[in-house]
């Protein structure tokens, strides 16, 4: 028999299967090869860790103890959201317009890459993507396209992308078998950018529209699904015309696939964008400052924790959450009531100089070449001079050009040189106040200057200045705990003199009062403390000595270096204003020295708890000792003469007890107020950024006027507020059984002794 070769249809169909079968089995071999990185020519792949556990960058978060955001470290600004609270109208437009077979597919879609294939063979370039959802997820979660996964041919152009593209297809197989569909499109919204350091779903509602992703009505979720194409092209800050046609197109896709009835798509095509834009920097929301003295603090932690556990905690990449003492409420009410005063006294201040330069001399006369020396001393005259020279650098530092400056009046554009825009600055006077609940050590509210765009520098911690005053009531509690007076004792408003042995100096030392004059009057010590009377505090640190009052400062938490000279008596050592809060506390809190407490806890990016942090509290004074500093303290606000008489005028005083002192120093370069209820105790400074920079006279730079006024309209705001019921007025609680110390129980009335004529005028130190 003869036997028939195959025709030639029959022949070019095996050929053709056998390149077929070829062909996928070469392209099995390139996935294989690939997956593994055969020879080192593709580069790795994610391991099955990573896959089981994928990580984005996520900032971390502070929040006060009341539950609201204080802001974010990070270098992108991402915060994760659950698919449970996200728009069904973005779902709708996000599937309609990326991947309409999103729900169909197993992370590949061959009918968008066939698609693709015939706009490429055709030369059309609108033809679309073929890259699915999952795809997209798994080149943003684990960065595919990066040196970390390139190999050998990856330094080849085109080669590297079509690498880049296998491994997409592969992680995208992987991730739809171990995720649902809801967990893969909640990894996407998570991570995708929005532009404007935007990263995911939940910051950029807030950013664009500030809402929650839940609120997002249809107009809205498609211009964010719109700009998931090219954040900068559609970004509608930039280009508002693209970006509104591009949410058409979205809306068109969303009613092409009947996400949205046609009669709809008219109507809403037509709206404009409605944008509510609120970036999210630094330099913006609540506690600014307390978030950047925070930054360092925890930076320490995550190292230390690290370091403890094994562990890689990043404090800008892993999402921590930080849960704080603050109170947002109290947090803005302070904010507002500093800014509200610090703007009457700044006219004030500019008034007061009109004509003039606020950098002088005590004798008045204005110090030459001041602002040449700051401006040499400035990090950008001095980066200029190692950059370019000397003679240059001062050069540019002349010549004006356009930048934005503060003003109480908002930002403002001029035309200023460096040296210049030195001296505006200068002008500004500079502030920061705290508050802290004595019972439990939690600050409350932290506000470190005027505004932190334009002035970094914090006055609650970093900064010190001289307390004046404000210094007393340690020489005061000194003086009582050793027994060398009770509440009772009077105390002459007379000279007092220390010789050289006794440490005032080659020539002696004796200090004046604020009006340099004596009353040679007989005062309890609560009219002299009331009054701010200086000779008093002099007489008190004669006795106890300087040693013993360093003592007492210290262990009730000053922690600055004091001098041990009688003048610390009038506050001439620098403290700051956390110091000095911190430090009153005690007095309010039955004698307990209470540690400021800023963290209550911090969880990771799943909420499980890596550290609860505890207060922490010791017995430094009596109850009764305390209390009596309470008592002597309230005369300031209660007494005739006393130097917060003018708290009344705050309506603060009323069915209230305030315990409080002011202070100021002798060139009024310093202005303090401390001021103590029940449960609530803050601290005030203000002044010029340079101590040469004040107000000439008493009349405006005492504490009371200066710094005092900002802790009345705090108050206000605190009480005004009905959910802040748990500081509200009241008495100080007084110990069980409590006595004077000096044979009978405290009247809550005042002293008999009544000054001739009232004075709003204070100590101040000389």
């Amino acid at each position: 028999m003869i036997e028939l070769q195959p025709g030639r249809y029959r022949r070019n169909i095996i050929r053709l299967w056998q390149i077929v079968t070829f062909g996928l089995g070469l392209l099995i071999l390139y996935i294989v090869a690939v997956r593994f990185n055969f020879l080192w020519l593709f580069g790795g792949m994610p391991d099955l860790k990573t896959l089981e556990n994928p990580k984005s960058e996520l900032a971390s978060e502070l929040i006060s103890e009341d539950g609201k955001s204080l802001g974010k470290y990070f270098f992108e600004n991402r915060t994760q959201i659950d698919i449970a609270q996200i728009s069904p109208n973005l779902i709708d437009a996000l599937v309609a317009t990326e991947d309409a077979r999103f729900v169909n597919h197993s992370g590949i879609d061959p009918r968008s890459l066939l698609r693709v294939f015939k706009g490429v063979v055709s030369g059309n370039s609108s033809s679309g993507g073929g890259s699915t959802l999952t795809q997209q997820v798994a080149k943003n979660l684990f960065n595919t396209r990066s040196e970390e996964f390139e190999g050998i041919f990856g330094k080849i152009p085109v080669v590297r992308i079509v690498i880049a593209k296998t491994k997409e297809w592969i992680l995208a197989v992987i991730l739809e078998r171990k995720y649902t569909k809801q967990e893969i499109m909640q990894m996407y919204l998570n991570t995708v950018s929005f532009g404007n350091n935007t990263y995911g779903i939940k910051v950029a509602a807030k950013t664009y529209f500030d809402k929650e992703a839940w609120d997002l009505n249809v107009t809205e979720a498609a211009l964010l699904v719109g700009m998931l194409q090219n954040p900068t092209l559609f970004n509608p800050l930039r280009f508002p015309t693209n970006a509104l046609n591009r949410r058409n197109t979205v809306l068109a896709q969303m009613a092409k696939y009947e996400y949205l009835p046609r009669e709809d798509f008219d109507k809403l095509k037509e709206k404009p964008l409605g944008l509510e834009f609120t970036v999210d920097s630094h330099n913006t929301g609540l506690a600014p400052y307390f978030r950047e003295s925070m930054r360092g603090y925890l930076k320490s932690w995550v190292k230390i924790y690290n370091e403890e556990h094994g562990t890689s905690y990043d404090l800008y990449t892993s999402g921590l959450r930080i849960y704080t003492t603050i109170d947002s409420r109290m947090q803005r009410y302070q904010e507002d009531a500093l800014t509200q005063h610090m703007k009457q006294q700044q006219k004030l201040f500019d008034d007061h100089w009109k004509g003039r330069n606020p950098w002088t001399y005590d004798t008045g006369k204005e110090i030459p070449g001041f602002i040449n020396a700051a401006a040499r001393k400035s990090p950008h005259y001095l980066a200029l001079k190692r950059d370019l020279g000397e003679e240059e650098a001062w050069k540019i530092m002349k010549k004006p050009y356009k930048m934005k400056v503060f003003s109480w009046n908002g930002e403002k554009e001029v035309t200023m040189s460096p040296i210049d825009s030195i001296a505006y600055y200068k002008r500004f006077l500079r502030a920061g106040i705290m508050s802290m609940d004595p019972r439990n050590g939690h600050v409350k509210a932290w506000v470190g200057g005027i505004n932190f765009k334009y002035f970094k520098y914090d006055h609650v911690k970093q900064g010190r200045r001289q307390p004046g005053s404000t210094f007393k009531p340690f020489v005061y509690v000194s003086a009582l705990d050793k027994n060398f007076l009770t509440p009772c004792d009077h105390v002459v408003d007379e000279p007092v003199y220390f010789s050289r042995e006794e440490g005032g100096g080659p020539n002696g030392w004796s200090p004046h009062n604020s009006t340099n004059k004596y009353s040679y009057q007989s005062l309890s010590l609560r009219q002299a403390l009331g009054k701010s009377v200086n000779t008093v505090s002099a007489y008190l640190m004669k006795m106890v000595r300087p040693k013993t009052v360093i003592e007492y400062a210290h262990k009730l938490g000053i922690d600055s270096r004091l001098q041990e000279v009688p003048s610390l008596c009038l506050g001439i050592s620098d403290v700051s204003v956390f110091e000095m809060v911190g430090a009153y506390c005690a007095f309010a809190n039955g004698g307990h020295r209470t540690e400021p407490m800023t963290v209550l806890r911090i969880e990771d990016r799943y909420g499980n708890v890596l550290q609860e942090f505890f207060q922490k509290q010791n017995q430094e004074i009596s109850e009764n000792m305390a209390y009596n500093m309470l008592y002597l303290m309230r005369g300031a606000v209660e007494d005739p003469g006393g130097t917060a008489g003018r708290l009344r005028q705050f309506g603060v005083t009323e069915g209230n007890e305030i315990a409080a002192k002011t202070g100021t120093t002798s060139n009024y370069s310093d202005g303090w107020f401390m001021g103590m209820t029940q449960h609530l105790v803050s601290g005030i400074w203000v002044g010029g950024e340079d101590r040469s920079i004040h107000f000439r006279t008493i009349t405006y730079g005492q504490g009371g006027r200066i710094a005092m006024p900002a802790w009345g309209l705090f108050m206000q705001k605190v009480y005004a507020d009905p959910s802040l019921v748990q500081y509200r007025k009241g008495p100080f609680i007084k110990p069980e059984n409590y006595v004077q110390g000096c044979g009978g129980v405290v009247s809550d009335s005042t002293d008999t002794y009544i000054p001739p004529s009232r004075s709003d005028d204070e100590g101040v130190l000389f």
